[in-house]
């Protein structure tokens, strides 16, 4: 929190709202403060350049009785943001952020799971090319987990122009070959 350069007050602001739940414990994952009930993450707190975000772990579960509750994209299935711009925001909103985090606590004790839908992986056509010509890439892309697969799949299919989609096959073969995620 300290080192935060942008949303410093908001940061604090939120962890001390989260704090007062003193059933969670404050943790550092994936560099920003996450907020664990009984070893599962709840809530973490992160910063955007145009915004700063509540994200819930399991939001999609979540009651949104005050409509704050975003989806980031279509892609992502289980958590859920709220985001604010400034602090006095979140101090005007206090009562429903400390609520909206109770019931995330809630929903971790009763062991509730999000039904992920199953999404078919769809092999971009430019990868399937290189498959056809690289049994190893196949291989080693196959005994990536499904979410590295997605990842790519999804980067891969991205652009609209054919030769923006092949650069990007190429780009990262060798992350694939070496078991990367498109992010490590």
């Amino acid at each position: 929190m300290s080192r935060a350069k942008n949303w410093r007050d908001e940061f604090e602001e939120l962890r001390s709202i989260a704090l007062a739940h003193s059933e969670l414990t404050e943790e550092m994952k994936w560099g920003n403060p996450c907020y664990t009930f009984q070893n599962k993450n709840v809530v973490l707190i992160h910063g955007f350049k145009e915004y700063c975000a509540l994200l819930f772990m399991k939001g999609a579960l979540l009651k949104d009785p005050h409509q704050m509750l975003i989806q980031q994209t279509e892609n992502v299935q289980a958590a859920r943001q709220i985001r604010f711009t400034n602090v006095q925001e979140i101090m005007d909103r206090r009562a429903e952020i400390a609520a909206y985090i109770q019931d995330a606590i809630d929903i971790e004790r009763s062991g509730k799971k999000v039904e992920l839908a199953k999404k078919e992986l769809v092999i971009p056509e430019e990868l399937q090319q290189r498959f056809n010509e690289n049994a190893e890439l196949k291989e080693a892309f196959y005994k990536l987990t499904p979410g590295r697969q997605r990842a790519y799949t999804l980067h891969f299919a991205q652009p609209k122009k054919a030769e923006t989609r092949e650069a990007r096959v190429e780009k990262y073969i060798q992350h694939i070959l070496d078991g990367k995620g498109l992010n490590d």
